[in-house]
């Protein structure tokens, strides 16, 4: 492996674009708060247009994680900081949303747990222990590893990255300046340029925003790739408490066009397993022939239903 030798200078640091001062907002601070709140709504408005440049880019990444995916691979996300913090929180989505076991989809920070509430000081610096994160995960061919980096230069992501590239594995490197260490590093670089930042350097903002909107496509995409959602239904929602027993029930009375009682009943009778419920409803079967013929067509909902 290559490890990154040299830390980013504050030269280089000062010549990214998430670095820059922006002068519309040098006086935000002598400024009332609707208009602070204008200001930051309009800077954030223009991050959409800055993913939609990068979809070409973003697409190529998703579908080579889903066919690993498809292979029985799994999807790491690696970030530091605020990067980190939003990797984990889109892998942790994935269990209830899309019926995942929680090792299919994880979310990876420098640092830690302990840096999900509080910063580890030096952690995103240690490229030692980027790689040796994904070594100790098992990391392999089959597997998708995306870095995440606002400066796209945080030796722990770079090396990560680096690191699973070498094992094999499919590596994106998301960021948000041009030309960054982790594009070079990775097989799929994702770069959405979002300019300064509100806050002078405050990656948390436009950057953060960027991030999440990214990893929502490359989570939600590849979970619709692998068959968890017929049409825009996510039919293997986990339905753990009284709103998503609802929803569930809803999903199944408009898939199958049952009423909400008669939907509920059978969702009920599945097990609270949607697919099941829309098969035993849809083909006239209970509950064990239901699950049979799913296994049958790989869990997959459309092709069971003979319309895909």
């Amino acid at each position: 492996m290559t490890e990154p030798t040299t830390e980013p200078t504050t030269e280089t640091l000062a010549a990214l674009a998430t670095e820059q001062s922006d002068p519309r907002y040098s006086g935000i601070d002598t400024l009332p708060t609707q208009d602070i709140a204008r200001l930051m709504n309009t800077a954030d408005a223009t991050v959409p247009a800055a993913v939609g440049r990068a979809v070409p880019a973003i697409s190529a990444a998703i579908d080579g994680v889903a066919e690993r995916m498809a292979r029985g691979g799994r999807l790491f996300y690696v970030g530091a900081g605020t990067s980190g913090r939003i990797a984990v929180l889109d892998a942790s989505e994935c269990p209830p949303t899309f019926g995942t076991d929680p090792e299919l989809v994880q979310g990876i920070i420098a640092g830690g747990e302990a840096a999900l509430m509080r910063a580890v000081e030096g952690a995103e610096d240690d490229a030692r222990a980027g790689a040796a994160v994904i070594r100790d995960r098992g990391v392999g061919p089959l597997d998708s590893v995306v870095g995440i980096s606002a400066s796209g230069r945080a030796p722990y992501v770079v090396a990560a990255v680096q690191e699973a590239r070498r094992l094999g594995a499919l590596t994106v490197g998301l960021a948000c300046n041009a030309g960054a260490p982790l594009a070079d590093a990775a097989e799929h670089a994702i770069e959405v340029i979002v300019g300064p930042e509100v806050v002078t350097g405050s990656t948390r903002l436009k950057a953060g925003t960027a991030q999440k909107l990214v990893l929502n496509m490359i989570s939600t995409i590849t979970m619709i790739r692998s068959g968890r959602t017929y049409g825009n239904y996510m039919i293997d929602v986990v339905a753990t408490n009284a709103k998503l027993v609802d929803r569930a029930a809803r999903i199944v009375a408009d898939i199958t066009g049952a009423g909400v009682p008669a939907a509920r009943e059978a969702l009920e009778d599945a097990g609270r397993d949607v697919k099941t419920a829309v098969v035993m409803i849809k083909c006239g079967l209970g509950r064990d022939d239901a699950r049979a013929l799913l296994a049958a067509h790989g869990d997959r909902l459309a092709t069971a239903l003979g319309n895909a």
